[in-house]
């Protein structure tokens, strides 16, 4: 009986999975970068023996530009000799970013906010009639 590991080590090298060991192979390309670089990269891919790269921000193209020759010498060590050209562009497709929406109680509030506030203090005793109105808002 073949272990897992066996059978996945197998897939990996069959030539259906070529995008697959394609897209591995960037990755590691794209965390060897340095740092500086890495947080640029949106994503990279292959197409005609040419290397490009998606980034974020106009920025970062003038980075990668710079540092055209570091990138050549990773694709040496990675072994990725198939590559005849590098190119870098920036995406006009804005990231959605996670708006912050006002939470809303999932429960049903049981109180009317019906009690006597009994505290000296008068910061204090602000709060708790803060409190009260929220409670008398929700129910």
């Amino acid at each position: 009986m073949k272990k897992v590991n066996d059978i996945l080590t197998h897939l990996k090298f069959n030539p259906e999975f070529k995008k697959l060991n394609t897209h591995t192979t960037l990755q590691k390309l794209i965390n060897t970068l340095p740092l500086k670089l890495k947080k640029g990269v949106k994503f990279a891919y292959i197409k005609k023996d040419v290397l490009f790269f998606v980034l974020t921000h106009p920025v970062y193209k003038m980075e990668f530009s710079h540092n055209k020759d570091l990138i050549w010498s990773l694709l040496k060590t990675l072994g990725i000799a198939n590559i005849s050209d590098i190119n870098f562009f920036v995406t006009n497709v804005m990231e959605k970013k996670e708006s912050l929406q006002e939470e809303k109680p999932f429960f049903q509030e049981r109180s009317y906010g019906i009690f006597e506030n009994f505290i000296q203090d008068k910061p204090l005793h602000h709060k708790i009639e803060t409190i009260r109105k929220l409670i008398k808002n929700l129910s």
